[in-house]
């Protein structure tokens, strides 16, 4: 049986939300025939300053090869979020906006961001994050 394909994700999120990064993380770990590596910054794990922070965020989300926007009407006001998929758009990243559940509107900043936008669903999210990853 061939080898699965390791996909690694950077999980744009605000941490004051961390619970749906923990979420998103258990329904990636969980999705049958899913490989893959978690790059985002853990609230658990912070910088002293924003510019070793921002340095650690470009390290982080270069190598990704996508990026998931947990897109909360927050995310809007997140100068963080923005400035994740600001630089994840300057570099070519694919953005995945992933829509909370029960959620109808998405803030307009992911909405121009994202290159994809799926539900609250495991299926969802790994089916756009193997569409979206450059092929290799």
């Amino acid at each position: 049986m061939p080898r699965l394909r390791n996909y690694a994700v950077f999980i744009c999120h605000d941490w004051e939300y961390s619970d749906e990064c923990y979420r998103a993380c258990e329904f990636l770990d969980a999705s049958p025939s899913f490989s893959w590596t978690n790059r985002s910054v853990p609230e658990h794990d912070p910088l002293d300053t924003n510019e070793m922070l921002q340095k650690n965020l470009r390290d982080q989300i270069r190598p990704a090869d996508v990026m998931l926007v947990l897109a909360g009407m927050y995310s809007a006001r997140s100068g963080w979020m923005d400035w994740e998929m600001n630089f994840g758009r300057r570099i070519g990243q694919p953005i995945i906006g992933v829509r909370p559940w029960g959620n109808v509107q998405l803030p307009v900043v992911v909405q121009r961001n994202a290159n994809g936008i799926v539900g609250w669903n495991r299926a969802s999210i790994v089916s756009a994050i193997r569409h979206h990853a450059p092929r290799r």
